[in-house]
């Protein structure tokens, strides 16, 4: 089952197993119950603290349980955890094996203080980069605290469950058999949910922060840039974020940073993470920014109601996934329209869908999709597409795509559940169109995250912060680098230089610019 590199691979990981684990599996007659034997036999002979059984029970099959040996098992598996959540299983081996998780110690205690009966079920795609980190946080909560259990689940090989409880996005989280949310979401996001006083004890820890000299609002390229150039100077530096690593925690596969051949969107986002706090830089997650105060000390609020004071503010919030902006889209948000292709395809295996864009990443994601759906029908709102060439070519090969140009989409309609059509508009023509298909996958570009700063920095009229050559907004002592900004080329490596710069320039007010007697630490 698994290849001589693989199994050396994980023989060394297995090494760190501090008590014997049990793998219980529950199978029937299909190959996929006896591929799952396969692996976890395989598994069992790498370290003798591994043993391998099955039984006849009531549990999905295939599935399998990892128990400590001689305790009830609470972390489980519905499928072949191979793909992305490989190292979801390699994790979950060890952590219920006595290896200790890596988690602050705050929130390792507070997970073992959860009070309650917590019996969360996650539905996931072995092709989906936002899966395992939400697997692999329930996994490490209900290794930490016995009252937790958590079930990951292959929308794939559960079809039925899918229907039955309409699962059209990736991953899905349920608890105690209720939604309990949907997206990337780590253990930062998950325990606030369970713990009603974490928010208000989030915010009592954060208001004892210090003035720093540079605060960077934002985790991806461009806020790890610039916290890694302003700590180099030796100043106090802070950086608040939603979640660390931006939009890359989204993205596939990354083959244009340069120096790096290739890697994965999660990978390149731990690594940028790793690199910040290599350095004295305050890393804040989990925190969403909603105000920007000016003045001689510049005030970041939190939706938390905690603030944050800096001499200088650097912008580098991003940008998410733009609307259509049509009736029925948000409705039918993770009913049945959704953003990710990558995440979410293989729920729409043998199923008719959409694709509205024409871009690179429309295109992508209609050739990508043509694998998997019955039928993929594209709407570009201009008179051709516009990807390149070669991707054009290659979905004008495929038999099961169609292309509408001049495609102006009217709305997604519905049956008040999950999607079941979409509505266009021929721009040519002004002749109406209505699609039968069971998903919509938007594919029409970024929009930047500048909503709370509306009325205190100048944006364009596309929503971007406007900046000059150093980095400079609007505002003294306030910058912006990144996707947020105007400038052109939204791609990861001109992000990543352009916090770069921008860190520079607020250096350099910092230096020309008196510190106010309150910013004393």
């Amino acid at each position: 089952m698994l290849d001589t590199a693989l199994k050396t691979q994980l023989a060394t990981y297995l090494q760190k197993l501090q008590r014997p684990i049990e793998l219980v599996a529950s199978l029937d007659a299909t190959p996929a119950s006896r591929e799952l034997m396969a692996l976890l036999q395989d598994i069992a002979s790498l370290s003798p603290k591994v043993s391998v059984s099955a039984r006849d029970d009531a549990e999905r099959s295939p599935s399998f349980s990892i128990a400590a040996a001689g305790e009830p098992a609470r972390v489980r598996f519905a499928g072949i955890p191979l793909g992305h959540e490989f190292s979801s299983l390699v994790l979950a081996l060890l952590q219920v094996g006595g290896h200790p998780p890596k988690l602050e110690t705050e929130q390792i205690e507070q997970i073992r203080a959860l009070e309650g009966d917590f019996r969360f079920e996650t539905y996931m795609s072995l092709s989906c980069q936002n899966c395992p980190e939400v697997v692999q946080a329930l996994n490490t909560m209900a290794a930490l605290n016995p009252r937790i259990q958590h079930v990951t689940i292959d929308g794939a090989l559960f079809q039925d469950e899918i229907a039955q409880r309409q699962i059209m996005a990736v991953p899905s989280v349920f608890l105690n058999g209720q939604p309990f949310g949907q997206g990337r979401m780590g253990v930062a996001e998950i325990l606030p949910k369970l713990d009603t006083g974490a928010a208000a004890r989030s915010a009592a820890k954060l208001k004892d922060k210090p003035t720093y000299d540079m605060l960077i609002v934002g985790g991806g390229p461009a806020g790890a840039a610039a916290a890694v150039y302003a700590a180099r100077k030796g100043i106090r530096t802070g950086v608040v974020a939603e979640r660390f690593g931006g939009q890359t925690l989204d993205t596939l596969g990354i083959e244009n940073f340069i120096s790096v051949p290739e890697t994965e969107g999660p990978k390149f986002a731990a690594a940028l993470e790793a690199h910040v706090r290599q350095y004295e830089v305050d890393v804040i997650t989990a925190q969403r920014a909603e105000a920007l105060v000016p003045g001689e000390l510049i005030e970041v609020r939190l939706a938390s109601g905690a603030v944050l004071r800096s001499r200088s503010v650097l912008l580098a919030t991003g940008a998410r996934w733009r609307e259509v902006n049509v009736p029925g889209e948000r409705e039918y948000r993770n009913r049945g329209v959704a953003y990710c292709p990558h995440c979410d395809g293989p729920l729409f295996k043998g199923k008719r869908v959409a694709v509205i864009g024409g871009g690179n990443s429309g295109v992508e994601a209609a050739i990508d999709l043509a694998g998997l759906a019955a039928e993929v029908t594209l709407l570009e709102f201009a008179p051709a597409l516009r990807a390149d060439a070669v991707l054009v070519a290659k979905l004008r090969s495929l038999p099961n795509v169609r292309v509408h140009t001049n495609a102006q989409t009217t709305a997604i309609h519905g049956d008040g559940s999950k999607v079941n059509g979409l509505g266009y508009t021929d721009r040519a023509s002004g002749t109406t169109h209505t699609v039968a298909l069971e998903g919509v996958f938007v594919q029409i570009g970024l929009q930047p995250n500048t909503e709370w700063l509306k009325g205190t920095v100048a944006l364009s009229r596309h929503g971007e912060i406007e900046v000059d050559a150093r980095g400079q907004t609007s505002v003294p002592g306030v910058f912006a680098a990144g996707d947020v900004t105007t400038v052109p080329f939204k791609q990861i490596i001109i992000a990543a230089g352009d916090g770069a710069k921008a860190a520079l320039g607020a250096f350099d007010h910092l230096i020309r610019t008196p510190a106010p007697a309150t910013a004393a630490a």
